[in-house]
Order: structure tokens, then C-alpha cells, then sequence
């Protein structure tokens, strides 16, 4: 380098003598190396050690087993033995017993074996590349088109199959159709009559009128079952319900307040009702409670029979022996696997094999060694899974032991993920997993895992104690209030600041929204 930048000086001398040295000058000046501009982008080799942690295949396995409940867990150690016939269902044997067999029988197992699973079906001397039997012409945002086949009717199926069964016109029945298409799920028309018309007159080539449309839908749609379907908002859709009821004192009344006091009813103005209407409380009563059985949602009630069944299995049972509580994981969780035996002869009968051994019996041996890695790895991974589960609800039931005792909610104490990693000496991540889509069974009940974990606040005492039993102790206020002047949110905090719980307005309402509690507007009752 330096040879080179001596070099380039005496020739810019050079060029200076013959007073060229101006153009020259200015282009040696870009090209120079030592120049400020360049000074800055010089490379620069230097040796460096960092200390990175990096997982390893199994170990990402691992994890992502941790965080499986149990009939996720079960397909998966589904899944595993028939990928892998080195993996086998079953107890390990001992020794003993398998010393115990003789060499007779285990030559016939291991010919019948060989028989079973035939090596040439993963072993090929063809050396034509994978490759050439590819087909590569997909594009990494090529959206997957194949579509699940549901069993049951749609709750759109449904209402169609009735529309076949009345007489109408063939463009009728096409405008009921179209109608039926437009409903949401809850059963709601959402759509303007008048986008409806425009909608048929230019993509379906149907011209029709709002007033044919409107006619069919309160013709048609609205005589359906169940009531109230196709109606524009929640009035109408109460209003085609209660007119469907027996003719009664009550229902009249019920069908004049929705008519005509809607606003009053829905922000429980009850008294204006009572003065306008001349009733007494009692048949106001009586009015609202036949309103209330009535159904919002009535597409939802033809939906509930397709949806699909959720069952919670629980991965822990929680079991009392004497004065101590014990963690038992879910048998499920923890199959008896084995490594296959006759996989293991074949490997010792390969290791003994005299001479060079050929390709295929080379890829037969490395096939084989793969699988019983595989097997051994998983059997491991599941022993460190069960390991892991027990350890971890272990310790949360030894931190919450008063309530696991008691039932008490208001016995549960503050508790965070680092909490029990701390205790148990495992990464905060770790115990995430664990708590993840888990669930207990207790004699009190069956919870998710992630219940048991709660922020924490100081009572007036200095103690800290669990946000779940201020939401407890809110929510028996809130059971125990007089219905006809429920108690508001500043209200509530009074009476939680006189229980020695020192909470602001703001967190009150906060934690009755997610209590599901509404406002105490609408909690009112006569």
C-alpha cells in the first residue's frame, strides 16, 4: 500500500513539472486514499468475540411441546408414531425380559420386521436430482385455495331451505334470496332497501322497486323462523317478536312501550313510562320482564347448534393426601413410549457388517440411526415436558395454598410470571408456556392456570393484596346494592375505601367493565 501511494506521488510530481499539474492534481486529489473524504470509509479488519445463545432444533421442539394443552399434545404424540416406526407405544422392557427371549425368536421378529418395512422404499440408486420431479412454479404470495367441507347447514342454508317451501314467483323468490344473503349473522338487514335495488338492477340484471322490496321483506323474510329476522335495528326486531306472542294485557302493553317509549325503556326512564302510560309499577314490570325474554340476536340462536362443541380437558388434577395438596398431571399428557427393539438389532446387525457396505445398505443405516435419535429425542422431550408442567403448577399451588384450600377467591394472593420462575429457578418465558392454554381441575372447580395470576395493590394496612379479590369484594357490592338506585362508580370506591381498599373512581370503573358490569344507569330495576 504504501509502495503504491510513493508511486502515485512521483507521478503527480511528474505531471506538475510538465504544469499539467492542475487537472491532474484535482483528479489525484478523488483518487487518494489518504484523502478526508475517504478517511472515513477505510476498512478496517479487527477480531472480535461475542457470546450468543443460540436454541438448537430440539430444544424449539421442546418449547413448542410445553406450550401444547393436552389434546394437542395427544395428537402430536399421535402424529409422531406414524412418522417414526422407531417410536412404539408401550412400557420399556427390561433386560431381563429380553434376555429372556430366544435368539430364534428374535432372528423370526426381526425377519418379519425387515419384511414389514422395506428399506428400497427410502433407498434409490437412481441418482436423478429431487428436483427434476418438482414443480416450482408458485409464488411465495400464492394464497392457499383449498376451503374446509362443513357438515352442518349455515344459518343462511336454513332460511333459504324455507323460502323453497312457499309459492311465489321464480323473481320473487330470487329477491327473497338475495334478501336472505344480505342478513348478517345475528339476523339483521343492515343494508339501505334502496343499495339493495341498485345491487339486483346491476349485478344480477333484476329490475325490481323499493316498495316490491320492502313489500317482500315484511311479507316474507319477516314471517320466518325465528322471529325477528330481517329487521333493520333492535326495536323492529323486539316489535316482530312480541307480535308473535299471545294477545295479553301484558304483551299490549309491552308492544306500546316499544312502540312508542323506546328511548324511555332502553335508558330506564321507567317513571315517564308510568306517567304517560297510567300503569303502575307492578304491570311495568311484568311488561319489561315479557321484553327481556325476548331474543336481540335471533340469527345467533340458529347458529348455536353449528358451532362446534369447545370441551376443556384439564391438563392438571389437584389432589388433597392428608394436610398437602399435589399436582398429578393429565395421563394423556404423558404416554408410555419406547424406543422399537427390532430398530436397535438392526443397527448392532449394520455396525457388524464385514467390508464395505453398499449405498443402499449405507442409507439403510443412516434411515435407521435418524429414526432411533428421533425416538430417543422425543421420549426425552416428554419426560422433560411432564418434568417441567408438574415442577410449575407445584408451585403455584404452594404460593396460592390458602385458596386451593378454601376456595375462597378472596384468598388469592398477587402473584406475577417472575414469581414462580424465582421459585422454581426457570425462565419467566418458560412459565408463560406452562400457564398458556392450561387448565386444573379442583374440587371446587375446573380454572384456567393464567386465572391464578393477578396484579397486586396496598390496602390501607401496607399489605398487598390481589386485584381479583378488589374485583370480588366490588362485585358482592354490586350483588348486594338496591336495584332501584344502584350505586355509581363514585359510589362504589367510597365503599371500597371504607373496606381499607384505596381505589380511585377511574379504577373502579375499569374493573367493572371487566367484570362485564354495566353502568349503574343501566343495572337500575323497579
Amino acid at each position: 500500500m504504501q509502495k503504491w501511494l510513493r508511486m502515485m506521488d512521483c507521478i503527480g510530481n511528474m505531471l506538475k513539472s510538465f504544469r499539467l499539474g492542475g487537472l491532474f492534481d484535482s483528479l489525484f486529489t478523488i483518487s487518494n486514499p489518504r484523502n478526508s473524504y475517504f478517511s472515513g470509509m477505510a476498512m478496517k479488519q479487527s477480531l472480535e468475540q461475542k457470546l450468543l445463545q443460540k436454541l438448537s432444533p430440539q430444544q424449539i421442539q421442546l418449547m413448542k411441546m410445553l406450550q401444547l394443552p393436552t389434546q394437542a399434545m395427544e395428537a402430536r404424540v399421535k402424529e409422531e408414531i406414524e412418522v417414526n416406526p422407531a417410536l412404539e407405544e408401550g412400557r420399556e422392557k427390561e433386560e431381563s425380559e429380553y434376555d429372556s427371549e430366544s435368539d430364534d425368536q428374535l432372528g423370526d421378529e426381526l425377519s418379519q420386521s425387515e419384511q414389514e418395512f422395506d428399506f428400497s422404499d427410502y433407498t434409490d440408486d437412481d441418482e436423478t436430482p429431487a428436483y427434476k420431479y418438482e414443480a416450482n412454479n408458485y409464488s411465495k404470495d400464492d394464497e392457499e385455495k383449498s376451503v374446509p367441507f362443513g357438515s352442518a347447514a349455515t344459518f343462511h342454508d336454513r332460511l333459504i331451505a324455507q323460502l323453497q317451501l312457499r309459492k311465489m314467483p321464480e323473481n320473487q323468490l330470487f329477491i327473497c334470496q338475495h334478501l336472505v344473503g344480505s342478513l348478517d349473522d345475528s339476523g339483521y338487514l343492515r343494508r339501505e332497501i334502496s343499495a339493495i335495488v341498485d345491487d339486483l338492477a346491476f349485478t344480477q340484471g333484476l329490475m325490481t322497486s323499493e316498495e316490491e322490496v320492502e313489500g317482500l321483506l315484511q311479507k316474507q323474510i319477516h314471517n320466518m323462523e325465528p322471529a325477528g329476522i330481517g329487521a333493520r335495528d333492535l326495536q323492529e326486531c323486539l316489535l316482530l317478536q312480541i307480535k308473535r306472542r299471545p294477545n295479553s294485557v301484558t304483551v299490549k302493553t309491552a308492544t306500546v312501550i316499544l312502540e312508542k317509549f323506546y328511548d324511555e325503556f332502553v335508558k330506564k326512564h321507567y317513571s315517564k313510562i308510568t306517567s304517560r302510560l297510567e300503569i303502575d309499577d307492578d304491570d311495568l314490570k311484568d311488561a319489561i320482564e315479557e321484553i327481556v325474554n325476548l331474543n336481540p340476536k335471533p340469527g345467533n340462536s340458529m347458529n348455536e347448534s353449528a358451532r362446534p362443541v369447545e370441551q376443556v380437558v384439564p391438563d392438571f388434577q389437584l389432589v388433597s393426601e392428608g394436610d398437602e395438596l399435589r399436582v398429578i398431571l393429565n395421563g394423556r399428557n404423558v404416554p408410555d413410549l419406547r424406543i422399537s427393539r427390532k430398530y436397535m438389532d438392526m443397527l448392532d446387525d449394520f455396525a457388524r457388517i464385514k467390508g464395505a457396505p453398499t449405498k443402499a445398505q449405507r442409507d439403510a443405516m443412516t434411515f435407521v440411526k435418524q429414526k432411533l435419535d428421533s425416538a430417543k429425542w422425543f421420549v426425552d422431550a416428554i419426560r422433560q415436558r411432564h418434568d417441567t408442567l408438574t415442577r410449575s403448577m407445584q408451585a403455584i399451588v404452594d404460593y396460592q395454598i390458602e385458596y386451593f384450600k378454601t376456595g375462597d377467591e378472596t384468598k388469592l394472593r398477587p402473584m406475577i410470571l417472575k414469581d414462580i420462575a424465582d421459585i422454581i429457578h426457570m425462565d419467566i418465558s418458560t412459565i408463560s408456556r406452562v400457564s398458556n392454554s392450561k387448565y386444573i381441575q379442583t374440587s371446587f372447580g375446573t380454572f384456567s392456570v393464567k386465572y391464578f395470576f393477578s396484579e397486586s395493590l396496598t390496602n390501607d394496612d401496607g399489605e398487598e393484596v390481589s386485584t381479583r379479590e378488589v374485583k370480588k369484594i366490588l362485585q358482592d357490592l354490586i350483588v348486594s346494592e338496591d336495584k332501584r338506585k344502584p350505586w355509581t362508580d363514585e359510589n362504589l370506591a367510597k365503599e371500597l375505601k371504607g373496606k381499607g381498599y384505596n381505589i380511585a373512581r377511574r379504577t373502579v370503573a375499569k374493573y367493572r367493565e371487566q367484570l362485564d358490569i354495566p353502568v349503574a344507569r343501566l343495572r337500575k330495576e323497579l
